[in-house]
């Protein structure tokens, strides 16, 4: 089975984002649209794969450009050089599939599950700190990740660690993979938790069948 001619929006282009935006310029979906306002700065090197120290001060989505004619010219790939928010999270989605998140604060990932809601998208969550990461899809209208993080609140920061991310990305472009093809990935409605640091990794099942 092929894979599906709707787009894939990444939200962020930081630590998991640039990770996540490798992976779906090699599987190459019909379109690729992806947003930051951000720029990368010394903090970024040690974890975020757009970032070099010749290009510190230059915008995340600006580089994600270059990177998507680089590896993928022949794809349809459009940077958007700001941050999601409520009033621009429905465009952002437009003729999307699947939504990749690569945020780094609950606040806008729970924007980005209520517009995936309304739009009817399948939302691939991920998040790292230090040797901790979490990865799941949530299932459109599930409310999956308002459960996981109640009442909108961080949890602890821990500083992102690059082997970290790159994990984090790549179950997450597996999962989109497989909703690309129009299949029902492994981790719908489910949590993977993992702890790298002793390879411990445990799946939660939040939306049941």
């Amino acid at each position: 089975m092929g894979l599906s001619d709707g787009g894939v929006f990444i939200a962020g282009l930081g630590g998991l984002g640039g990770y996540l935006l490798e992976h779906m310029l090699r599987l190459g979906p019909a379109f690729i649209r992806a947003a930051d306002g951000d720029v990368f700065d010394e903090s970024n090197l040690n974890r975020q794969l757009l970032s070099a120290p010749p290009l510190l001060g230059r915008g995340k989505a600006e580089l994600a450009a270059e990177r998507a004619r680089l590896v993928a010219p022949g794809l349809s790939f459009e940077a958007v050089s700001e941050f999601l928010t409520e009033e621009n999270c429905d465009r952002l989605l437009s003729g999307c599939v699947v939504a990749l998140d690569g945020l780094d604060n609950v606040r806008s990932r729970l924007v980005l599950e209520a517009g995936c809601a309304r739009l009817g998208i399948a939302l691939v969550h991920g998040a790292i700190g230090g040797p901790f990461l979490e990865a799941g899809t949530v299932p459109p209208g599930s409310g999956m990740l308002s459960r996981l993080y109640p009442g909108g609140k961080e949890p602890k920061k821990l500083p992102g660690l690059s082997p970290t991310a790159a994990v984090c990305a790549g179950i997450q472009a597996a999962e989109a993979e497989k909703l690309l093809r129009g299949e029902r990935p492994p981790l719908w409605g489910r949590l993977l938790m993992a702890n790298l640091d002793i390879m411990e990794f445990n799946t939660t099942v939040f939306v049941r069948d």
